[in-house]
């Protein structure tokens, strides 16, 4: 198959028209098969996403948002990394406003997954914090870390729909959540209180200080953000002190 046939057989897929020589319902056999095929895929990283709205409708869900953007690489794995935003503009989904950040969270989780191998810093490379200057540095973190601000209880409904026994979140507050993989497992953590405003300052290149400056809330911490950072794998080794140090070697973002 010639390019030409080969691009003509693509939109035919996409329902741009016809492919000469192919009859119609032939066409619908294949177009059919790649919607389910892709639907099957983003159910798969989507699972949460897939049980708050049951399968009827995230199907139905998925065709559309498949239609609107089909994908546009042969790897499959960062295919869907638009669908939260997608859920966000869906009229039908306007009554359930809490949807888009929950596969926000599975979105980063599959990124996470898939992020560059990197070492967590380890309890003996923290002996700056113990030194003068200790607020210049700039803290690199691990390239697979991932930060969400939600008014919604977005990480306990996301847990609640993955459990095996799924019960109400009865908590419905605001929470900020991060996604990490300092190992070989992705976790979602809550955030204490204004810690996800000094992770995105950290990824933004600002010092420690700096970052913390920046911090908007009253109840925010920095010693007990630095341990949770360094607890949960966040940080990796490499720090940098001095003006402009790191800027380029700052890795996570937000979602």
């Amino acid at each position: 198959m010639n390019l030409a046939r080969q691009e003509a057989f693509c939109a035919a897929l996409h329902g741009a028209g016809s492919l000469a020589g192919t009859p119609e319902p032939r066409l619908d056999i294949h177009r059919n098969n790649r919607m389910a095929s892709l639907a099957a895929a983003l159910a798969i990283g989507f699972p949460a996403t897939l049980s708050i709205v049951g399968e009827e409708y995230f199907h139905a869900m998925a065709r559309e948002f498949i239609q609107a953007s089909p994908p546009r690489e042969p790897v499959l794995l960062a295919y869907g990394d638009g669908l939260p935003d997608f859920i966000a503009a869906f009229p039908p989904a306007a009554d359930i406003p809490y949807l888009a950040d929950v596969a926000r969270i599975e979105a980063a989780v599959t990124r996470a997954y898939h992020a560059q191998d990197l070492l967590p810093l380890g309890a003996d490379e923290l002996q700056w914090l113990n030194g003068e200057g200790a607020l210049d540095v700039r803290l690199r973190l691990h390239a697979a870390v991932f930060v969400l601000r939600s008014p919604f209880p977005a990480a306990t409904l996301w847990e609640h729909n993955l459990a095996a026994d799924w019960v109400p979140v009865e908590d419905w507050r605001a929470e900020d959540v991060v996604v990490c993989r300092p190992q070989m497992d992705v976790l979602v953590r809550v955030l204490p209180p204004g810690a996800a405003d000094f992770l995105q300052a950290l990824m933004d290149g600002h010092s420690l200080g700096d970052a913390a400056a920046r911090v908007e809330s009253d109840d925010f911490d920095l010693p007990a953000a630095l341990a949770f950072a360094f607890a949960q794998g966040l940080a990796r080794p490499g720090v940098d002190t001095g003006p402009g140090a790191g800027e380029a070697d700052v890795f996570g973002g937000a979602i």
